[in-house]
């Protein structure tokens, strides 16, 4: 953009016109949180500013400073030119109500178990005070462990990943919100690092994305881990894993709930036998499935065959 481009730019409505036109003007892809190209550049230029989201008409006539312009046509151009998602331009992200500061070094938080959570998993879970131990397996930024504690206000939670990279940002949030004192993060593959614990309640949002489905997603998501996307072949190389133990670590009564994407259908054929309920959230029955402790064999042999 040209010096004297710039100088036309005055207002924080000036600014935000100009991002509408240069998203919808190039391929972006929006799909870490906004729908389309008036919420990205509206989220952009108002959460860089400072600003609150709800209340941006009140400021859309204030003049800006050469600097902050700058700074603003900066941040829109590497949406732009490098397809950086928003949430990382910025360092955060929002979940729920729930704000999360977030990096490169995790996936963006949008599970759809935030969702469930907000309702307090009603009616599966009758009475949510009697929770009192819960864990998030592959917590990523710790965006649901950090729910989790602040809902279910008598638990403790035990956020897992393997990443020791995501652990450290997921500590950021923990500490955020003022929940180390219930919230313990623990480097693990899985359960592996858990001892004898069990639990009154069991979420993960694991990587789920299919090979085929992972070479063909939009640039966007090639500055988030990969190794918290892959799912392998069938989306299910996690899922396998976390459903075959986790009735050995559930309490009695205990839930399990795990998010698919769009692997209904291989979870089905997976697990014929199993009484599984699909929540529904704002994507459909789809996304999220439940499983009740006691539904749950001991183990659960590996049964995959995938088409060659």
């Amino acid at each position: 953009m040209s010096i004297d481009a710039i100088a036309n730019l005055r207002t924080l409505r000036d600014v935000l016109r100009y991002a509408v036109t240069r998203f919808n003007e190039r391929p972006i892809f929006f799909g870490h949180g906004q729908l389309d190209a008036f919420d990205e550049a509206a989220f952009l230029v108002t959460r860089a500013m400072k600003l609150p989201l709800e209340r941006m008409e009140i400021f859309l006539d204030a003049f800006l400073t050469h600097a902050e312009i700058n700074s603003l046509i900066e941040l829109i151009e590497r949406r732009v030119k490098k397809r950086v998602p928003v949430a990382y331009l910025l360092g955060e992200a929002w979940l729920q109500g729930y704000r999360f500061f977030v990096d490169s070094r995790v996936i963006i938080p949008r599970s759809f178990i935030a969702e469930l959570l907000k309702d307090e998993l009603k009616p599966w879970l009758p009475d949510p005070a009697a929770v009192r131990s819960v864990l998030d397996l592959c917590t990523g930024s710790g965006c649901l462990a950090v729910i989790a504690a602040d809902l279910f206000v008598n638990a403790s939670v035990d956020a897992v990943d393997i990443s020791v990279d995501a652990l450290a940002v997921a500590a950021r949030n923990v500490e955020e919100y003022g929940l180390a004192d219930r919230v313990r993060l623990i480097e693990s593959d899985l359960f592996q690092a858990l001892g004898a614990s069990r639990y009154d309640l069991i979420l993960c949002n694991p990587p789920y994305v299919t090979d085929k489905a992972l070479s063909k997603l939009p640039r966007e998501y090639s500055h988030e881990p990969t190794l918290a996307l892959a799912g392998g072949p069938d989306g299910l190389d996690v899922v396998r894993r976390v459903v075959a133990d986790a009735r050995g670590r559930l309490n009695p009564q205990g839930l399990l709930v795990v998010e698919v994407g769009d692997g209904r259908a291989e979870v089905e054929r997976e697990y014929p036998q199993t009484p599984v309920t699909w929540a529904t959230t704002s994507a459909g029955d789809d996304m999220v499935f439940m499983v009740r402790a006691e539904d749950l064999p001991a183990r659960i042999p590996a049964t995959r065959t995938v088409a060659a």
